[in-house]
């Protein structure tokens, strides 16, 4: 039987983060994790928050009154070269956690700047 609809991809992951924290926000996802801000729709820019995307690697963080950050949940990124970043990540005072829960399957966590869980995972 032929499915009436299929989900093709995720388009992008939206993440929240605290009222006034775009400049913490540009610093990790850009300066850190390297994917590039770009602008916010001018109709949404007024809300706050900031937008990064690559290719078809697209994140965005809105602002969010009362925030708490995601602990369990998160976006999982594929990383070459993910011995470096996770150097850097360090360097800057991010701590990062390597974890191979699955055997085979290694994985590093690192939190944002908010407490935002992110999980990086090697190509």
């Amino acid at each position: 039987m032929t499915e009436p609809f299929r989900i093709e991809r995720i388009d992008h992951v939206q993440l929240a983060m605290p009222p006034g924290s775009e400049e913490q926000a540009v610093a990790f996802y850009q300066g850190l994790l390297g994917i590039p801000q770009v602008p916010k729709p001018p109709e949404l820019a007024a809300r706050g928050g900031c937008w990064f995307e690559r290719d078809g690697l697209r994140i965005h963080l809105g602002a969010e009154e009362g925030f708490r950050p995601a602990k369990k949940a998160h976006p999982a990124l594929v990383v070459d070269g993910i011995d470096a970043l996770c150097g850097a990540l360090e360097a800057a005072g991010h701590p990062v956690r390597h974890v191979e829960d699955v055997p085979g399957m290694p994985q590093w966590f690192v939190a944002d700047p908010f407490g935002n869980r992110i999980e990086l995972v090697p190509s």
